[in-house]
C-alpha cells in the first residue's frame, strides 16, 4: 500500500484494511488506511449469559452485535471523511479465544456456545493432559469435546465441523474452515515445526474414542490451520450482507486468517519476537510469553500456544481479571452520585486508581481476590470475590484500592512466577495493553512491580485487540516480511512507547501481598464450599 495516500483516497480505493474482534464485553472495529493507524473505530456492548450453568452468547447477538460494530464504524467512517464505506482492502476476524461451538452437517449449531469462561472440563483435561503429556486447560476445545464425550451427550456423534468463535465468524464470512494458527493453538495441541496440529497427538486421541464408533476422526471437523500472512479466503456476498445489511460493502475482499484475542494483543503490542511478552487485562487476564525453545517440563498452570506466525508462546491465562475491580470502582460512583458529585467515568476510574499510590507499598496488610469465576491456576473450580482485613490492616481508601489492584495480578503472577523462577526463561520487554492500563502511571507500574521487570504501555494500550487483528489482514500485502520484521519497520519504527521500571519498595510490597494471597487462598477455598 501506498503510504503518501490520503485517507479519502484510499477509503475510496480500498487501500485499508479493517479488524474485528469479538471480546468478552464490547465486539471493536477498526478500519486502518496505508500507514497502518487507525481512520475509524466503531464498537457495540455486549455480554455474556449464565444459563444452565453454562456462560454463553447467543449467535443472534453475535450477529447483531457485530452489524451495530460495524455501523458504528461506518457511520463514523462518513461523519470524519464524508465517504460511505463501500469496500474494505483487506479483512479479518479475532474473537475471545477457546472455548467449544459443535456444528452437524447442516451447518446449525447443536449445543450453546461454551466459552472460555466455563470451568466445567476438569475430568477431561486431566486425562488428556496426562495422555499427551502436554497441558490440555479447561478453556481448550479439546477439552470441551473430551467432556462432552464422557458425558454421552448425544450431539457428539453428529459434529461436522468443531470451530472458537472466531473460527464460527470467519467461515460465516467466507464459507471457509480456516483459523489462524494461534487461535488454532487454543483448540489442540500444534507441533512448531510443522505449522499445524500434532499429529501424534492426533492419533492418540483418535485411538481414544475409537471405540465410541463416531463417524468422524477429530483432523476432519478441525478448522484448517494458517499462519499470518497467508490469505484465507474471501469475503462473500452472504458474508458482507452479514457485516453491512445495508448493502453498501461490497464482496470480494481477502480475509487474514481468524485469530484470537490474544495473539492480536501480540500483535497490537508488538510482542512477537523471542524474549517478548504482553499482559493483556480486561475480563480475564494473561501474559504470553514467546519463549526460545520448549519447556524443560510440563506445568499444569502454563498453556503452550503460539504466536499468529507460529512460534511457541508461554500463556498463563487467568479467568478473572478486572470486573471485580470496576464493581468496586461503580459502587463508589453510586456514593458520589448519592451525595450530587459531579464527576465522569474516566474522573471517576482515575481518581480511586491514583489513590493507590499513596498507599502503603503491601495495600496495607489487606487482602483480596477477584474470583468471580473459577480460578485454575491456583486450584479454583468456582470463585467468590472477596475482601478480607485483620484489626491491624490500616483500612484507607488508598490501601483498599492498591490491595484490589494487586487482587488483579495476584493469579497471573502464580502463572508467572512458574516461568520466570522455576524454568528461568528470560525477557527482553514486557508490553501492557487493555483497560487496567488506561490510567497511565498506576497499573502499569504495579505490573513492574508484580512480575520485577520493566513494563511499556503504547498509544493503542485501551483498544488494541481489533487494531491488532487489523494489522494482521493489512500484513497480507507484506511481500514476504516476516511479521516481526513488517511490524518493527512499518508499523512500530516510530510508537511512543512509556515504560515503567520496576521500584524495590512495590516490589517487596507486592511479595508481602503475594505471601499472604497464597496464604489466604484457604479463604477462598471456603468460601467456595460454604457460599
Amino acid at each position: 500500500m501506498d503510504h503518501d495516500t490520503t485517507a479519502s483516497e484510499a477509503i475510496v480505493n480500498g487501500h485499508t484494511a479493517l479488524g474485528i474482534e469479538f471480546g468478552s464485553t464490547r465486539i471493536k472495529a477498526v478500519l486502518i488506511g496505508p500507514d497502518q493507524q487507525p481512520l475509524a473505530t466503531g464498537g457495540h456492548d455486549w455480554k455474556a449469559k449464565f444459563e444452565d450453568n453454562v456462560w454463553t452468547y447467543d449467535l443472534d447477538a453475535v450477529w447483531a452485535g457485530v452489524q451495530a460494530a460495524y455501523a458504528d464504524l461506518a457511520a463514523n467512517v462518513e461523519q470524519a471523511h464524508g465517504l460511505p464505506l463501500e469496500r474494505v482492502g483487506a479483512l479479518g476476524v479475532s474473537a475471545m479465544m477457546h472455548g467449544y461451538m459443535a456444528f452437524n452437517a447442516e451447518g446449525e449449531l447443536m449445543v450453546p456456545f461454551r466459552t472460555w469462561q466455563n470451568t466445567m472440563t476438569s475430568e477431561a483435561a486431566g486425562e488428556l493432559t496426562q495422555l499427551f503429556q502436554h497441558n490440555i486447560p479447561q478453556r481448550w476445545s479439546i477439552a470441551h469435546l473430551y467432556q462432552a464425550i464422557l458425558r454421552g451427550e448425544e450431539h457428539v456423534a453428529d459434529i461436522d465441523f468443531l470451530a472458537t468463535l472466531a473460527a464460527y465468524v470467519h467461515w460465516r464470512l467466507s464459507g471457509e474452515r480456516l483459523l489462524g494458527i494461534g487461535d488454532a493453538s487454543g483448540m489442540f495441541p500444534i507441533d512448531v515445526a510443522t505449522g499445524t496440529y500434532d499429529t501424534a497427538m492426533l492419533a492418540q486421541f483418535d485411538e481414544l474414542v475409537a471405540e465410541r464408533g463416531y463417524p468422524w476422526k477429530l483432523e476432519a471437523i478441525l478448522p484448517k490451520v494458517l499462519k499470518a500472512g497467508e490469505q484465507a479466503g474471501s469475503l462473500t456476498e452472504e458474508g458482507a450482507r452479514l457485516l453491512d445489511p445495508s448493502g453498501t460493502l461490497q464482496a470480494g475482499a481477502p480475509l487474514a486468517p481468524a485469530e484470537g484475542d490474544a495473539g492480536t494483543g501480540m500483535v497490537a503490542t508488538n510482542s512477537v519476537a523471542r524474549r517478548t511478552a504482553n499482559v493483556s487485562a480486561g475480563t480475564s487476564i494473561f501474559a504470553m510469553v514467546v519463549l526460545e525453545g520448549p519447556l524443560k517440563r510440563l506445568h499444569e498452570e502454563i498453556d503452550l500456544v503460539t504466536t499468529p506466525a507460529g512460534d511457541l508462546v508461554a500463556m498463563a491465562h487467568c479467568n478473572n481479571g478486572t470486573i471485580d475491580l470496576s464493581a468496586w470502582v461503580n459502587l463508589f460512583g453510586e456514593v458520589g452520585k448519592a451525595l450530587c458529585a459531579q464527576f465522569d467515568t474516566k474522573q471517576l476510574f482515575e481518581t480511586l486508581y491514583r489513590s493507590a499510590l499513596e498507599a502503603a507499598p503491601d495495600g496495607g496488610g489487606m487482602l483480596a481476590y477477584n474470583y468471580l469465576a473459577g480460578e485454575h491456576v491456583t486450584g479454583l473450580e468456582a470463585g467468590r470475590p472477596l475482601f478480607v482485613r485483620t484489626p491491624s490492616s490500616e483500612f484507607t481508601l488508598a490501601n483498599f484500592m492498591r490491595t484490589n489492584l494487586f487482587a488483579s495480578l495476584g493469579a497471573l503472577r502464580v502463572g508467572m512466577d512458574v516461568l520466570l523462577r522455576d524454568e528461568g526463561v528470560q525477557l527482553d520487554s514486557m508490553f501492557a495493553h487493555g483497560g487496567l492500563f488506561k490510567t497511565k502511571g498506576v497499573a502499569q507500574g504495579f505490573l513492574a512491580a508484580a512480575m520485577n521487570t520493566p513494563v511499556s504501555v503504547g498509544e493503542v494500550a485501551g483498544e488494541g485487540g481489533a487494531w491488532g487483528m487489523a494489522l494482521l489482514a493489512g500484513f497480507l500485502q507484506a511481500d514476504g516480511a516476516s511479521l516481526t520484521d513488517w511490524l518493527a519497520t512499518e508499523v512500530f519504527a516510530d510508537a511512543e512507547i512509556e515504560t515503567a521500571e520496576p521500584v524495590k519498595a512495590d516490589v517487596d510490597g507486592f511479595d508481602q501481598f503475594m505471601e499472604r494471597y497464597r496464604n489466604g487462598l484457604v479463604i477462598e477455598k471456603t468460601a467456595v464450599e460454604a457460599l
